[in-house]
């Protein structure tokens, strides 16, 4: 598998993407080894949506995630920047919004969302540190943001193994299971250039969220990342001197003659 030129320009990714829109669940789905639908449902339980709570899924693709985020309830918006995977999933999902948008900006106003979720697009976005900051600005203070993505498992008889997997099965699996081998080397490239979690969670928190922590899952292949937008200070209003504890000074009239 020849390596993948990671310097694409956002159109050429979202062309690549648009490539492989039709089959990309099931591809996905194969290449997991069935673990994605165990990553989606624990990036669901992070994000906790409750009922009438608008949340932005970003970088949703043909909205599986969004599709189990909107069954709480919730307003689901699906964002991505690849015009093929929305085209797709509005064939699959009527149900729900979808919206091409740059993740690095965003087509939303200030504070509009209760929680934010991203699931394996961070890494493909040009300048993620700018990605989440966009997130920060779009969520109301005090929401929430999870962010699921390829990581580095921490213990190294799980790296060797994962690296394995990457170089030698991986690509015989997508030689078998997709129409596009390019792309699925550009993602196995993309993961392997992506920082641990360590480094994620220090660029989340630079963002500007608190309370910022992670888990792994699949023994560190992939973590869930989670933080908060830290709610607004409400300063105290300035309290009004009472009429006791105020001192009037008395006006001089002057003293009357006799």
């Amino acid at each position: 598998m020849a390596k993948a030129d990671l310097s694409k320009q956002p159109d050429e990714v979202a062309a690549m993407f648009d490539g492989v829109a039709k089959h990309y669940d099931r591809t996905n789905s194969v290449l997991s080894m069935g673990n994605s639908l165990i990553w989606r449902v624990a990036t669901v339980r992070a994000v906790a949506p409750q009922a009438g709570e608008r949340i932005l899924d970003i970088a949703a693709g043909t909205g599986t995630s969004s599709v189990a985020l909107a069954k709480s309830g919730a307003d689901v918006v699906a964002a991505d920047f690849s015009p093929g995977m929305i085209e797709v999933g509005r064939q699959k999902h009527p149900g729900i919004t979808f919206v091409q948008a740059d993740a690095m900006e965003l087509p939303f106003g200030n504070d509009e969302f209760d929680a934010v979720t991203i699931s394996f697009g961070l890494r493909n976005i040009e300048d993620p540190k700018k990605a989440l900051a966009e997130m920060y600005r779009v969520l109301k203070p005090g929401g929430r943001v999870v962010i699921c993505e390829f990581s580095k498992p921490p213990r190294a008889i799980f790296r060797a193994g994962y690296s394995a997997y990457m170089r030698y099965i991986m690509p015989a699996v997508v030689d078998a299971a997709s129409s596009n081998p390019e792309a699925y080397t550009y993602l196995a490239d993309s993961i392997r250039e992506w920082p641990d979690q360590v480094t994620l969670s220090q660029w989340i928190r630079g963002a500007g969220f608190t309370r910022v922590a992670y888990r792994n899952l699949t023994v560190g292949v992939v973590a869930l990342h989670r933080g908060r937008k830290p709610a607004r200070v409400v300063k105290p209003r300035a309290k009004r001197a009472s009429a006791a504890g105020t001192t009037t000074k008395p006006i001089d009239a002057g003293t009357p003659k006799p």
